[in-house]
């Protein structure tokens, strides 16, 4: 029997306004700038590890997360660097970028935005 792989997940909320700058056509809402409310999640998969027998320590994956949300919270996301067309596609893959040196299990970040109904995940190799 091959060993157990598990995913744990936490989330992390965060407000921020932004426009995209090559929004599509010609008068676009999306050039106009507008903020949203945003949640992420990041799970991270692997084996228990000894001696606990967890894969990563929850409370430092809830705090690694929620410190990158607190970079962006009640910011203009276009003023990051990465972040220049902040799309959610985009917003993924800054978070990825930030915490997969922390938690190399890291497999899946999804952003969404819970009061339009969209999200998006990004798949991390």
């Amino acid at each position: 029997m091959s060993p157990a792989i598990f995913e744990i997940t936490k989330a992390a909320g965060f407000d921020a306004a932004h426009n995209l700058p090559d929004g599509g056509p010609a008068g676009s809402p999306y050039t106009r700038l507008h903020g949203h409310s945003f949640r992420v999640e990041a799970t991270v998969r692997g084996q228990a590890a000894p001696p606990v027998g967890w894969v990563a320590d929850l409370g430092e994956l809830d705090r690694a997360l929620k410190a990158v949300a607190a970079e962006l919270d009640h910011g203009l996301l276009n003023e990051k660097p990465g972040l220049e067309s902040p799309t959610l596609e985009n917003i993924c893959v800054f978070f990825a970028g930030r915490l997969q040196p922390q938690f190399p299990g890291l497999c899946r970040v999804t952003v969404s935005r819970p009061t339009i109904g969209e999200s998006c995940t990004y798949l991390v190799s």
